[in-house]
């Protein structure tokens, strides 16, 4: 009680509080007393108990405007979030749009192509991470989408990495060059020559080749690292309801046996090994094998027998010697074992290269028939087989080759069956890696299919007016 003067009373205020208003409310108001006997003023106050904790309510709205400002701001990354999700969902229909045609075309893609979905694609899982991490709890689009985005990630890689064997820069090089020509002929103000014609595939109204590409490396054989030794190519006239047809055969790790070879109906399904028609043999021998109307011919193993399959069975069809032909190894290429057999074919049909002890060594070719493996006609030529890297025939002419050094061979050789002449040549040409194990020349496309060191390289041959 405290002292008061008699005229005054008591004007008690109670502080309430709501959720965001503090109002100030008359509990009492004019409280009456008593004075007493000593002129001192009596009065009862009754306050409720315990006592109302301010300091606690303003603790609490200083809390509640924290949270509440917190929550908006949640709040707008959630709708900047939803946003964005709803806009990288389209752009992953895109890039899974985008990864389909990669696959089902005849793979024209670049390195822009790679380079534009591998960014996206980081972007998106940059975004993705920053949402799980403030994202609290489990959310499951959130997860979806950060799968579908490695997934694609997975998927755009496997794609690059069949494209690793230096063909974008070979690609980026032809470019170039295409650029350089065209500006040349820009500045030129005089006459132009005339363009040639296009080649006219199969036929034989044209001279000797006069130039040979630089290599296009597809990609490395089926097998590995370790299969230096073998061949491979392309049917140039498969058997119908085929159109396409790639074969590859390498040999096994001692460079002589020929066991398993692989077919491909199509070039995407070789580039990307898919769909492939495993089979094997017993056995081939060396790396002068070639596949012709659906038959593979090579040379039997320890013989001097040459067989024929049908790879669309792996049933032999004929096996037959080939008269006077030596074998295992007696006149091989030079720096490549067992190649006493090389077939090849062009736009008259199957041949044969080899050599025989009449010849004391000197390269033979034989023209063979394909059905019955009668040598309906064969010459004998002055070039000394294992002088010779390797060799090819194309219109009639064979065709052949030596080693200048590690990354280059020269075409230096040839021998024209229809008029039994024989010329010298200076084609050099780039080649991967050290050593070419054979050459296959293509009447359907004029293109050389060479296996160098376990790598499947083309050139593109042009042949002179």
């Amino acid at each position: 009680m405290s002292p008061l003067s008699p005229s005054i009373g008591f004007l008690l205020l109670l502080v309430l509080w709501s959720p965001g208003v503090i109002q100030a409310t008359t509990l009492f108001a004019n409280v009456n007393g008593v004075v007493n006997s000593e002129g001192v003023c009596q009065c009862s106050v009754y306050l409720p108990d315990p006592v109302f904790p301010v300091e606690k309510v303003e603790y609490l709205q200083n809390t509640a405007l924290s949270i509440n400002v917190t929550l908006e701001a949640e709040v707008s990354k959630i709708r900047e979030y939803s946003k964005k999700i709803e806009s990288y969902e389209s752009r992953i229909l895109n890039l899974t749009h985008r990864l389909q045609v990669m696959e089902q075309t005849s793979v024209s893609y670049n390195e822009l192509d790679f380079e534009l979905i591998k960014v996206e694609i980081k972007e998106m899982e940059a975004l993705v991470l920053q949402l799980k991490s403030t994202v609290t709890g489990g959310n499951e689009i959130i997860e979806l989408l950060y799968t579908q985005i490695q997934n694609i990630s997975v998927e755009i890689n496997k794609l690059e990495r069949f494209d690793k064997n230096n063909v974008i820069a070979i690609r980026r090089e032809i470019a170039a060059l295409k650029q350089r020509i065209k500006q040349c002929e820009e500045q030129n103000t005089g006459v132009r020559p005339t363009a040639l014609p296009p080649p006219e595939y199969g036929l034989c109204n044209h001279g000797p080749i006069s130039n040979i590409s630089k290599p296009f490396v597809i990609q490395l054989n089926w097998r590995g690292f370790g299969f230096l030794y073998g061949s491979w190519g392309k049917d140039p006239s498969p058997r119908p309801p085929k159109n396409e047809l790639y074969w590859v055969a390498p040999l096994n790790t001692d460079a002589r046996y020929l066991e398993y070879y692989r077919t491909y109906q199509n070039y995407d399904d070789f580039l990307l090994f898919k769909n492939p028609k495993e089979q094997r043999i017993l056995y081939g021998q060396g790396s002068g094998t070639v596949v012709f109307n659906n038959c593979m011919y090579y040379n039997c193993h320890a013989s001097g027998d040459i067989c024929k399959i049908d790879v669309d069975t792996n049933t032999l069809i004929i096996r037959k010697t080939l008269p006077g032909a030596v074998f295992n190894n007696r006149f091989s290429y030079a720096g490549v074992n067992w190649q006493d057999f090389d077939f090849a074919v062009d736009e008259s049909g199957l041949w044969v290269i080899y050599s025989t002890e009449a010849s004391t060594g000197n390269i033979v070719i034989s023209k063979l028939n394909e059905t019955t493996l009668t040598v309906e006609n064969t010459w004998q030529t002055k070039q000394y087989k294992p002088a010779v890297s390797n060799a090819f025939i194309a219109c009639g002419v064979l065709y052949a080759t030596r080693t200048v050094s590690t990354r280059k061979e020269e075409l230096f050789y040839m021998f024209d069956t229809k008029t039994g002449t024989e010329s010298r040549l200076n084609l050099v040409f780039d080649k991967m890696l050290e050593t070419i194990q054979s050459i296959q020349y293509n009447p359907s496309d004029h293109k050389l299919y060479v296996y160098n060191d376990g790598y499947e390289v083309t050139y593109d041959a042009t042949f002179s007016s």
